[in-house]
C-alpha cells in the first residue's frame, strides 16, 4: 500500500500528520482512511505526545472524497456503503476522541470529508486563501458522517444553510460560524501560531487536559439540573485528589513549576529541539 499520510513525530511531544496527496488535493480513498486511522489509534496511547496537528500537503487542505473511490462506491449495494461510512466515522470519531490537544491547520481548501477533519480538531487555525464547501447535496448526497462533528462546530442555524445550498464559504465566514478559531495572512504566520499553541498546551497537565475534554462532551446541550450539579461535582472532586491535581496545586502554592512542565523543559533542553514545524 502507498503512504499517503506521513507522520512525524518531534522527540518533544508534537505529531504532525500530513494528508499526503497532493497531486489529487489531498482527497480521500480506502488507503487513506485506513492509514489515518491507524496513526490515530497509535497516537492514543503515545506516551509523550501532547499535541497533534493535521495538515495537508500542498495547496489544499483536502477535497473530499476521491472521484474514482466515489465512483467505485456508486456500484456498492447499501450493506457494502454502510460498512463503508462507517470506517470512515470511526476513523473520525478516532480523530475527534484522541486525549490530546488537537490542531488543523488549513493552508488551502476543506471540501467535504476534509471539512469534517477540521471540525473534529479541538482548534482549527486558517489562512486567507483557505475556503470550505459542504458540497454533498450537489451530487445528490448528504454529509451524513461529518454531521455531528460539523453541526458541534457550527451550529444547527448555519448547519442549515451550508448543508443544503452547498455554498462555498471563505475563512472569515468559517471563523464567523465557528468552524475556525483564527484566520492568519498567510503559511508562516498560521506556523507562529500553531507553534504558540503548542507551547502552552505544554504548561497543560495532559491528564486534566484528556478529562476537560470529556467535561465538554459531558455538559454540552445539557439542561443544568440536578444530575449536571452532582456530575461536575464529582468531576472535579476526582481532579483534585488526582496526582495531577495535587502536584499542580502543590506547584502553585509552592511558586515552583509543576513537574509535566519541568519534564518538558529538561526534555527539549537535552534534545536541543523545539515544538515548531515547518511548511
Amino acid at each position: 500500500m502507498e503512504q499517503y499520510v506521513e507522520l512525524d513525530t518531534t522527540r518533544d511531544g508534537v505529531a504532525i500528520v500530513t494528508l499526503n496527496r497532493p497531486d489529487v488535493h489531498n482527497a480521500f480513498n480506502a488507503d487513506v482512511i485506513e492509514q489515518l486511522d491507524n496513526i490515530f489509534e497509535d497516537l492514543r496511547g503515545a506516551d509523550g505526545v501532547r499535541v497533534v496537528q493535521i495538515r495537508g500537503a500542498g495547496k489544499s487542505f483536502s477535497a473530499g472524497a476521491d472521484l474514482n473511490w466515489m465512483k467505485r462506491a456508486s456500484d456498492y449495494t447499501k450493506d457494502d456503503n454502510e460498512e463503508d461510512a462507517v470506517f470512515f466515522s470511526s476513523m473520525l470519531h478516532k480523530l475527534y476522541d484522541l486525549p490530546q490537544l488537537t490542531i488543523a491547520a488549513v493552508q488551502g481548501p476543506a471540501v467535504g470529508g476534509g471539512l469534517g477533519l477540521v471540525a473534529a480538531c479541538d482548534v482549527a487555525i486558517a489562512t486567507h486563501k483557505a475556503w470550505f464547501c459542504l458540497s454533498e447535496v450537489k451530487l445528490g448526497l448528504i454529509p451524513a458522517v461529518i454531521s455531528p462533528y460539523v453541526v458541534e462546530a457550527i451550529g444547527p442555524r448555519a448547519a442549515r444553510r451550508y448543508f443544503l445550498t452547498a455554498e462555498r464559504f471563505d475563512a472569515e465566514k468559517a471563523k464567523d460560524i465557528g468552524l475556525l478559531h483564527e484566520v492568519v495572512a498567510d503559511g508562516a504566520a498560521m506556523n507562529a501560531v500553531v507553534d504558540q499553541l503548542c507551547e502552552t498546551a505544554f504548561v497543560t497537565a495532559p491528564g486534566a487536559v484528556h478529562a476537560a475534554k470529556e467535561l465538554i462532551r459531558a455538559v454540552q446541550g445539557q439542561p443544568i439540573n440536578n444530575h449536571i450539579i452532582h456530575e461536575t461535582a464529582k468531576r472535579i472532586a476526582i481532579a483534585r485528589t488526582s496526582d495531577e491535581g495535587r502536584e499542580g496545586v502543590g506547584a502553585f502554592l509552592d511558586k515552583r513549576k509543576p513537574q509535566w512542565v519541568a519534564d518538558h523543559e529538561a526534555l527539549t533542553t537535552s534534545s536541543g529541539q523545539t515544538t515548531s514545524s515547518e511548511e
